[in-house]
């Protein structure tokens, strides 16, 4: 591992003095910001990632979880997924983030991972995740898996790049409606989290959101449910039964109304650069009643327009098996 300094301000103003100024995209790598560290010290390890300075973020009051009076959630960007995880008022009115913060690798880990790392984590591609291997994630001219070992890569979105987004809270975070507030040297600003990641042909192919080199991600707000009758909830499929990716994972939020479906959101997980917002098979839900039917219908309008590589067509059948499961479990809820 490359020598590096740690620097551990006092203040969220004090970190954003330590960021590199100016919009080159090269300063981010030179300086780069910590938390629980679960994936930037792996890529510092495997000499990915070699910056000059760390700016940890430890100790700065990013890490409260709050309820306003209207039932809405502010979770600051420190906040661990356990803490999430464990918070009694997640669990009780947004079981789909709850169930989302449990599903991540290991008791262990989520004591330890933060959720502004999780949404910020870099791809697990085996050949971007390969020092040797230049591959356009990493400055080279090609996607690797393109046209070699890509079981584990995207089926949407993809192009020039092949990756997987591997956030679980991301999926469902965008599925609740989350917003997410980034602090900059000329101050915060709130977008939506649908709009914070980017597929690779939008932008720059070496970055997965749109944070500048001078940018921390200091908190995410999720709005209080509107109106009666929202059930929500998270389905990963992973190759091992634990501490292992989403090959594919379903984030699906549902108001029911008179027995039928008022309302949806539904997110893929695992099977795209980002997290996949199926607008279609929303719009086919709305006025149905969740049978066999509708489950065909969702399931074929979120997986229009994959297209998969040699070795993983079989994420088409899987997800569309998870949003069947999604919806039978929702409609006994």
């Amino acid at each position: 591992m490359k020598s590096f300094e740690h620097a551990r301000p006092a203040s969220l103003a004090a970190a954003l003095e330590l960021m590199p100024k100016g919009r080159d995209p090269k300063a981010r790598e030179r300086t780069r910001v910590v938390a629980g560290g679960q994936d930037l010290y792996t890529e510092m390890k495997e000499r990915l990632a070699e910056p000059d300075v760390l700016v940890d973020l430890k100790g700065l009051g990013l890490d409260a979880i709050s309820t306003a009076r209207d039932g809405a959630l502010a979770i600051g960007a420190t906040a661990t997924l356990a803490a999430l995880e464990e918070h009694a008022e997640v669990a009780r009115r947004f079981p789909l983030l709850h169930e989302a913060a449990g599903s991540v690798a290991s008791v262990q880990i989520r004591s330890v991972a933060t959720v502004g790392g999780n949404l910020c984590q870099r791809p697990r591609c085996w050949y971007y995740r390969h020092p040797d291997a230049v591959c356009i994630k990493k400055g080279g001219a090609e996607c690797f898996a393109y046209g070699g070992l890509n079981k584990y890569n995207a089926i949407l979105g993809g192009g020039p790049s092949y990756i997987v987004h591997p956030s679980d809270l991301a999926p469902a975070l965008v599925a609740l409606g989350a917003t997410v507030e980034v602090t900059g040297a000329r101050g915060a600003r709130t977008l939506e989290l649908e709009r914070f990641f980017t597929l690779p042909s939008e932008g720059s192919v070496l970055r997965e959101n749109v944070l500048g080199p001078d940018e921390i991600l200091t908190r995410v707000d999720v709005p209080a449910p509107q109106g009666e009758g929202w059930r929500s909830t998270y389905l990963k499929f992973r190759e091992r039964g634990s501490y292992d990716f989403a090959l594919a994972s379903v984030a699906l939020a549902l108001r029911m109304q008179g027995g039928s479906i008022a309302e949806a959101r539904l997110v893929l997980g695992g099977v795209a650069p980002i997290p996949w917002r199926c607008h279609d098979a929303e719009g086919a839900l709305v006025g149905r009643r969740i049978d066999a039917e509708a489950c065909a219908v969702a399931g074929e309008a979120a997986l229009r327009g994959a297209e998969p590589l040699e070795h993983n067509a079989y994420k088409v059948p899987l997800t569309q098996g998870l949003i069947t499961k999604a919806l039978k479990q929702l409609a006994s809820a």
